[in-house]
């Protein structure tokens, strides 16, 4: 078989787990607001005095629907494991699913008010874009709160009110950090990988959301510190219909390095494939976090290959995260591939994680009630004791509440080891699969050339 009817088979699979991947996962949010999926194997437990998860989740707006499905995949997960091996303390995990819409305050505040109403002993959360209302709702209860924000306006409202926010811990570290660490990024490929670039312009374009205007707002900060200058940046807006006009722009600055600062995968997708048909070349080309959702292999297929992208929170690479991966599509092989590494590489960790650092916290403490002073030891054991998951060190116990962040980028809040902090992850695509390519500690591969370049 030829290499291009190759590639043309691999794009055919890849649409067919996709729409396969859509209808399941329409059917497990269902399920998910209804049952606690039980399992026929899980051991006998306390039934009637179960320990209840609040796990909001964007299960009907058209967007946020597959880190949020990641999430709770996660989460579920863990929640087996837990029930199989007996509970916590003899007692069931059950979860609590209520739909949230991320973009809007009050859907986010009233989705952790319908959690308080349940009584639940925990909250996890992936992220919400509207964090505030959604915190402040929660400190009139104070039960725990975990949940993978990345946004530092939300951790500095714990530094500036800790006792009102004492409850709510961040367990990935802030989106700041992807622009303060990206200009270091583009440092270590030419020094260290490579990458010769044409020129030393950056071209930005950023979306308009609060979370890629931070993001901007650190690359600019930490831009002038290195061999490279801002030339432009062009604004978008969500939903972005055509990139056309954003490609002309491209080609007219032809910049050495592009950042695309947006958040949707399946628009992602589409730039990618605009953006090979008459590409900018020779230029290094960065998609801010998007494509870690699967929809971005599926939609994009072959167009997706030589981009770079990055998390600041990813399941490592290493065997903890290998043995991961291979239990994860174990139990939901309909969300991805190990052989093409096709699955959500962030959220499934995060939503696995957070439950298990629960289940340490409850068993430790022995304090599963709903009750303030219950809701304090659990909190209080979790800030003092760092827990090394599937995506890394959540040490918490600093001014912001939110985990260390690797590497060091010289702006706070940093640790100098993946195993100390949470190491974030620099991937290319390469035979349409996610590669981490840096930082050098946890990497899987080196940069590739992109296919427009040379």
């Amino acid at each position: 078989m030829s290499n291009k009817n190759k590639a043309n088979e691999k794009d055919k699979k890849l649409t067919k787990k996709q729409s396969t991947r859509r209808k399941v996962l329409k059917g497990m949010a269902a399920g998910a607001v209804a049952s606690t999926f039980p399992a026929p194997w899980v051991r006998r437990v306390n039934a009637s005095d179960k320990i209840l998860l609040g796990v909001p989740s964007s299960l009907s707006t058209p967007y946020g629907v597959a880190d949020d499905q990641d999430h709770l995949n996660g989460t579920i997960l863990a929640q087996e494991e837990i029930n199989a091996a007996g509970g916590i303390l003899g007692r069931e995990l059950e979860l609590f699913v209520p739909d949230v819409d991320k973009l809007n305050p009050e859907s986010c505040r009233q989705t952790i008010a319908a959690c308080i109403d349940k009584k639940v002993h925990a909250i996890s959360n992936a992220f919400l874009f509207a964090p505030i209302p959604a915190m402040d709702e929660s400190a009139k209860y104070k039960c725990p709160y975990l949940q993978g924000n990345t946004q530092r306006n939300a951790t500095e409202a714990f530094k500036a009110e800790p006792e009102k926010y004492s409850h709510v811990l961040q367990t990935d570290p802030s989106e700041v950090n992807y622009g303060w660490t990206y200009p270091l990024w583009l440092q270590q490929m030419e020094r260290e990988q490579g990458w010769k670039p044409k020129n030393r312009k950056i071209h930005i374009v950023a979306e308009q959301v609060g979370y890629n205007q931070t993001i901007l707002r650190a690359a600019r900060e930490a831009i002038p510190k290195y061999d490279f200058e801002l030339a432009e940046v062009t604004d978008i807006q969500y939903p972005v219909n055509d990139w056309s006009p954003v490609m002309q722009r491209l080609k007219e600055v032809d910049a050495g390095a592009i950042m695309i600062d947006h958040w949707v995968a399946s628009e992602y997708a589409a730039f990618c494939k605009q953006f090979i048909s008459d590409p900018v070349k020779d230029s290094l080309v960065y998609l801010q976090y998007g494509p870690s959702q699967p929809e971005f292999l599926e939609l994009g297929g072959r167009a997706t290959e030589g981009f770079c992208w990055s998390t600041v929170l990813g399941i490592y690479g290493d065997q903890t995260g290998q043995d991961f991966r291979k239990k994860y599509l174990k139990r939901f092989p309909e969300f991805g591939d190990y052989e093409r590494n096709t699955m959500g590489l962030v959220y499934t960790g995060n939503g696995y994680d957070i439950v298990k650092y629960l289940e340490k916290s409850w068993n430790a403490t022995k304090a599963l009630d709903t009750t303030p002073e219950d809701f304090k030891k659990n909190c209080d054991w979790i800030r003092v004791n760092p827990d090394r998951g599937v995506c890394g060190m959540m040490d918490m116990n600093n001014e912001y509440q939110e985990a260390l962040h690797y590497p060091d980028n010289g702006f706070g809040n940093q640790s100098d080891s993946h195993e100390t902090g949470m190491g974030q992850l620099y991937v290319q695509v390469q035979d349409v699969q996610h590669k981490i390519i840096w930082p050098d500690a946890i990497a899987e591969k080196k940069l590739q050339p992109a296919p427009w370049w040379g």
